[in-house]
């Protein structure tokens, strides 16, 4: 998904935030080993279809045009029967994109298993000798972020459903057959609504499915996977902040993926850490991260610095530490 990744990731040996990263966790490069190998193909499979969905996305431009002249036309059936074309086109893709995130779901929960297992004894073994499951799950958040920031600057998404809905209701209580509803019945279509109902509608699935997973994993510490995420975090602000790391990075691609990366964790962790990232007992260094985002090009962070505004859980709680709140306010 991400050739130009670099020389990606340097790994802290323990939470102590002081250390020094000293292994080298190839991010570009990392075959799975053959312990490694069943999950990762099966991520692999989501993976391999996640920059299809981008893409997509991407490209999505609404049918704003078509709805609007069919509601101020409303006796013109060929333009109420052009915008409903439209839109049902659309509903397509808006369902497959909602199919995904249930994928996407299953994949982290398949990497979450091993990632934060019994098997070794702490989070820092696991991404050391699991290179190429912790690559990824990086690129799990580097897809979540990346989505949910299209989503967010495309308000046509939730105007087409919208419409969508209303027009199909409208059908049904006229006892008109309205093709294209076989394409999402009712049920489907509030789970779809629900999703899109969400700022952040991908962030909002990894999250509910890394609290999912560990609910369901009652004998396992919930420290096992809070720290596999806050090492992830630190592993990525101290690549951004060392000069002689950064500078082995091969694109600028590369430092967006990590600040991504870095941003997503620390959601995540926030959701899954029952006092959150912004505590004192917190383990990671959320001034320094901060920091890192403050310190590249503002138009390229904005959308990265709303998510930890707008999408944590533990941001404005009382015991968070003024200093962070007061560094994120600041525009």
């Amino acid at each position: 998904m991400h050739r130009n990744m670099g020389n990606l990731l340097k790994v802290l040996t323990c939470t102590d935030l002081e250390q020094e990263p000293n292994f080298f966790l190839d991010f570009e490069n990392a075959q799975p080993t053959d312990a490694e190998r069943e999950v990762w193909e099966q991520v692999d499979l989501v993976l391999k279809d996640a920059r299809g969905v981008l893409d997509e996305l991407q490209a999505y431009k609404g049918a704003g045009q078509e709805i609007r002249e069919a509601i101020q036309n409303p006796s013109d059936e060929a333009l109420q029967e052009a915008a409903w074309a439209a839109v049902v086109h659309l509903v397509g893709k808006l369902k497959k994109f909602y199919q995904f995130s249930q994928r996407l779901e299953a994949a982290l929960h398949s990497l979450l298993g091993p990632l934060t297992s019994e098997t070794y004894d702490d989070p820092t073994q696991h991404l050391e000798r699991e290179q190429a499951l912790a690559k990824q799950f990086a690129e799990i958040l580097h897809f979540t972020l990346r989505f949910d920031e299209l989503k967010m600057t495309n308000p046509a998404i939730q105007n087409d459903f919208s419409y969508y809905r209303r027009t199909l209701s409208r059908m049904r209580i006229n006892n008109t057959p309205a093709e294209g509803e076989n394409e999402v019945n009712n049920e489907m279509a509030n789970r779809i609504s629900l999703f899109y109902a969400d700022a952040t509608p991908m962030l909002k699935t990894l999250s509910d499915s890394t609290t999912k997973f560990v609910s369901e994993n009652k004998n396992l510490p919930i420290e096992n996977t809070t720290d596999c995420l806050s090492t992830m975090a630190s592993v990525c602000k101290v690549m951004l902040e060392t000069p002689e790391y950064r500078s082995r990075f091969t694109s600028e691609e590369t430092v967006s993926f990590c600040l991504r990366v870095m941003v997503g964790v620390i959601i995540l962790y926030d959701y899954v850490h029952p006092v959150g990232a912004f505590s004192k007992s917190s383990k990671i260094d959320m001034k320094g991260c901060i920091k890192v985002l403050r310190d590249q090009p503002p138009n390229s962070v904005e959308g990265l610095l709303n998510a930890l505004r707008y999408t944590t859980k533990h941001l404005n709680d009382e015991s968070t530490n003024k200093t962070i709140k007061s560094m994120l306010q600041q525009q």
